[in-house]
């Protein structure tokens, strides 16, 4: 696939479940721009790593950071933009691939689907974890910054 392509058909996956998941209707354009640039970061990881679970988890890493900002600017909580934004990374194919061989009797190929989509699952919760830890960080450091700044005003 080609990218403009990709990056398109990434928008409008996010854009639609967000449409499900009913987030305002002025946060729709937002949403997808989320998992947009989440499935680009993991696209160029997948090209620069050659390994999807850290691609994967790179992507997360980058839609946790963009809902953050985003979350800020609209005054809205995080999660409206990260699970909108996090569908594209989601390993659907492959934990449907793993059930198919399970029924198909295929365990020893149902096994290396399944425990790719495990591992890749685990990427997107870890990327999504980290990137809420080093946002903590930076606005804990932010919030000091204010406190000492106020400090130095009034005295």
């Amino acid at each position: 696939m080609n990218w403009p392509l990709e990056a398109f058909l990434s928008f409008l996956a996010a854009a639609s479940f967000g449409v499900i998941f009913n987030t305002p209707r002025r946060t729709l354009f937002s949403c997808g721009l989320v998992g947009m640039t989440g499935w680009l970061i993991y696209r160029t990881g997948v090209i620069f790593l050659d390994d999807p679970v850290q691609a994967t988890f790179a992507g997360a890493f980058g839609v946790a950071l963009a809902a953050h900002l985003l979350a800020k600017k609209f005054k809205m909580p995080m999660i409206i933009f990260s699970v909108a934004g996090i569908i594209p990374l989601v390993p659907g194919s492959k934990a449907y691939n793993a059930m198919r061989n399970i029924v198909e009797n295929n365990y020893l190929e149902a096994i290396t689907f399944a425990s790719e989509a495990l591992m890749i699952s685990g990427a997107v919760a870890m990327g999504l974890v980290f990137a809420e830890v080093l946002m903590q960080i930076v606005f804990k450091q932010m919030a000091k910054r204010v406190q000492k700044k106020i400090g130095m005003t009034q005295n």
